[in-house]
């Protein structure tokens, strides 16, 4: 079986920097008080649909009510003034594109010590004033993910036991901030609460799996509108290290399944292989190096 997903030509970022004191002129900032090796993009993008920047009061910017964790929400609704960093690119163009943008957050920041939101994500952007820079290199653990997670409201919980067989199925958790790659989400539904971390190990594991080579596809690709997938996605070698944390872990890869959520694949179901004898719960369980997460 194959999974079709659509792939949109350009997609938008955007970096909500939280703070106090609105800065005089934002030419003053951007690119002058960057540093790094984003600066000379960021001095050609500026202006432009890749980089727009503006500056909103608080109380009337239409960020205000963005849907963030609760850190995030605290410190938008707490700051006096808004700095929005937006960036629309082709989706060839990242993750190139969104470094830049969030180079340029982290400069405002700087200027004004102000906190990064990321709206995608949902979450702050880990930022020290004067000491932190945008790495050049690309990685997607690199606080480029979020996450959703719902508990059903109706579902019972029966006390956590390794070795009971009535694990709840309640957990649905999904990623947030693939689609500014022109990727679909990701999620896996039905896990036991007890299971979260794992669930989030190997949602974040297809991602990184997945996101490899779609931005090598679209690379390759530019003019395609949709690409085609197979069903089952091997994980191992780097990626079962970044889930289990260690390098020589040395165990064999494991499988996953990739299905379709919705009609319009706007978010990949995760599940166990095709031919899996258990339960989900089992397969986390069972799969080499979650455990370890």
């Amino acid at each position: 079986m194959k999974i079709t997903y659509s792939v949109p030509a350009e997609t938008t970022s955007v970096f909500v920097v939280a703070v106090d004191r609105r800065p005089v002129d934002l030419d003053s900032v951007v690119p002058w008080r960057m540093s790094g090796s984003h600066r000379r993009a960021a001095a050609q993008a500026v202006g432009t649909s890749r980089l727009e920047l503006q500056v909103f009061r608080a109380a009337q910017s239409p960020w205000r009510r963005m849907a963030v964790g609760d850190e995030g929400r605290e410190a938008v609704r707490r700051a006096r003034h808004h700095v929005v960093v937006t960036s629309t690119a082709p989706v060839t163009e990242q993750p190139e594109a969104a470094q830049v943008a969030r180079a340029v957050a982290r400069g405002v920041a700087d200027a004004c010590r102000g906190v990064i939101v990321d709206q995608l994500t949902g979450a702050i952007v880990p930022h020290c004033t004067g000491c932190q820079e945008e790495p050049q290199e690309f990685q997607l653990g690199d606080d480029w993910l979020g996450w959703t997670t719902e508990v059903g409201a109706d579902s019972s919980c029966p006390p956590w036991d390794p070795a009971a067989t009535d694990a709840c199925t309640c957990l649905t958790i999904a990623t947030r901030g693939l689609r500014r790659f022109g990727l679909p989400e990701v999620m896996l539904e039905g896990a036991a609460c007890a299971h979260s971390l794992c669930t989030v190990s190997v949602l974040r594991t297809v991602a990184q799996r997945l996101l490899a080579g779609h931005l090598a596809w679209t690379a390759g690709s530019p003019e395609a509108s949709c690409r085609t997938i197979g069903e089952h996605l091997w994980i191992g070698g780097p990626e079962l290290a970044v889930v289990s944390g260690a390098p020589d872990l040395g165990r064999e890869p494991f499988r996953v399944r990739i299905g379709s959520r919705t009609a319009d694949t706007t978010c990949l179901s995760v599940s166990p292989p095709a031919g899996f004898a258990g339960t989900l719960n089992d397969w986390l369980c069972r799969t080499p190096g979650l455990l370890a997460a």
